[in-house]
């Protein structure tokens, strides 16, 4: 039986250019509208079941927290039915019920209340939440004191410690520390053994396929995906890099897209066409640094899945490859290609080129055009990570930078599980026979 039921879910706003407007609408005779209408969520329909992690995703301004906010009650929908069955649990945004000049204490009693506890019931509670909370005597201090961070640890703790049916969590955690979040995640697994129902807003696509059972995707106010969480990621993966056609579906760019004909005999419609830019397809960072002499550039480049598709998104353990599309200016004595992985710190995690690998171009002349790929596995752990390219040679022993692009794009590496460190070593694991004391059995 259904613990969250939702049928037909539609939630609309009137939207004001001016403030004068809303009076005039009120005080109008004819009831003239001086409104637009902004459609926040169009048609949803989803149920869950007790015992299931529902993993809902799409962009900023999808209309996620927003449908949470109906289920949670704190919205109503303009039309259409919600039915949850149990005791709600919600984390819906930081702060999101506290009282700035309370303590920690006091809040959690505060919030205890607003759930309908008690506060004696809620005072046998404390040690839990403090336990779980891990903030000292800093919970006997207002909370306006508190970092983020901070409000995450004990928004988390009251929400896990009041004995919820539903446990709803919209981005929240991903203001705590990694340690901190490790130990929610555990909790998690626990609610989940324990029959407890959990809705997962989170932007951390590992998270959601290690997690959640199924995945709901919303795009502008629309359902666009309800079902395998992995088979949801890839449709998400498109409207990342608006390769999502609203009217047609998903559309894709591959490698092929960005070749242009230079054949004679080509088709001379194909010159008419504006060719496709393999870097349109990845997720580009407007902060990038570029320098060089230009005696050669970097006209384009993509990452490509082993789908052949060009995507910032990529499955740890998959074949991808690096593609940059180049062109000599001049004539130029054994260029060296490159590419650079950084983390969100800047520290360099891989990276190699042509030189290192042994496959130094020899020849070459001004206007030349052509490819370079480099091809491995990711091997990175789930995580969102930059790419840096490069194109330089070395002139009577020193280094001359061609064209440079820094951190030029953003990749995600999406992982079903994670181990320590920055890559997976793919350890294999295996046990010899195991002798107990008095003999084996």
């Amino acid at each position: 039986m259904p613990v969250i039921e939702a049928e037909h879910i539609n939630k609309t706003y009137n939207t004001y250019k001016k403030e004068i407007d809303r009076f005039k609408e009120v005080i109008s005779f004819r009831r003239k509208s001086f409104h637009d209408q902004f459609v926040a969520l169009e048609d949803i329909n989803f149920s869950l079941t007790q015992g299931e992690c529902l993993g809902v995703i799409g962009t900023n301004g999808s209309g996620k927290s927003t449908l949470l906010k109906i289920i949670t009650g704190v919205l109503q929908p303009s039309s259409g039915r919600v039915d949850v069955k149990g005791r709600v649990s919600a984390l819906l945004e930081l702060g999101a019920g506290f009282n700035q000049e309370y303590t920690g204490i006091e809040n959690i009693i505060l919030n205890g209340k607003i759930m309908g506890y008690s506060e004696e019931e809620m005072k046998k509670r404390i040690p839990l939440i403090e336990e779980f909370a891990e903030l000292g005597d800093f919970i006997y201090r207002p909370v306006k004191i508190y970092s983020s961070g901070m409000f995450a640890r004990l928004a988390f703790a009251v929400a896990i410690n009041v004995d919820p049916d539903i446990l709803i969590i919209d981005e929240a955690l991903s203001v705590g520390d990694i340690f901190f979040q490790t130990k929610c995640y555990r909790k998690f697994d626990e609610f989940m053994k324990m029959g407890k129902t959990i809705l997962f807003v989170s932007h951390d696509l590992s998270s959601i396929i290690k997690y959640c059972n199924r995945c709901l995707l919303l795009h502008k106010g629309r359902q666009i995906a309800l079902g395998k969480c992995k088979e949801v990621v890839d449709i998400y993966r498109k409207i990342l890099v608006d390769q999502y056609d609203e009217d047609n579906g998903l559309k894709s760019v591959t490698v092929e897209d960005a070749v242009v004909p230079e054949s004679p005999d080509a088709d001379e419609s194909a010159d008419d066409r504006e060719p496709v830019m393999w870097k349109s397809a990845v997720l580009q960072n407007p902060n990038y640094v570029e320098y060089g002499d230009e005696r050669a550039v970097i006209e384009d480049y993509g990452i490509i899945n082993d789908q052949g598709e060009v995507s910032s998104i990529l499955m740890k353990g998959s074949e991808y490859t690096i593609a940059i599309k180049f062109r000599f200016n001049e004539k130029i004595s054994e260029p060296i290609f490159a590419f650079t992985i950084k983390d969100r710190k800047g520290t360099d995690l891989c990276g190699t080129n042509t030189m290192l690998e042994g496959q130094t171009l020899e020849e070459t002349e001004a206007g030349m055009t052509g490819i370079v790929k480099f091809k491995q596995v990711m091997r990175l752990q789930g995580g969102q990570y930059l790419v840096s390219l490069g194109i330089t040679s070395y002139t009577n022993g020193e280094l001359c930078v061609h064209h440079r692009l820094y951190d030029m794009c953003h990749i995600q590496v999406v992982s079903e599980y994670n181990t320590i460190g920055v890559y997976d070593v793919e350890s294999k694991v295996g046990y010899e026979r195991i002798k107990r004391q008095g003999g084996t059995r």
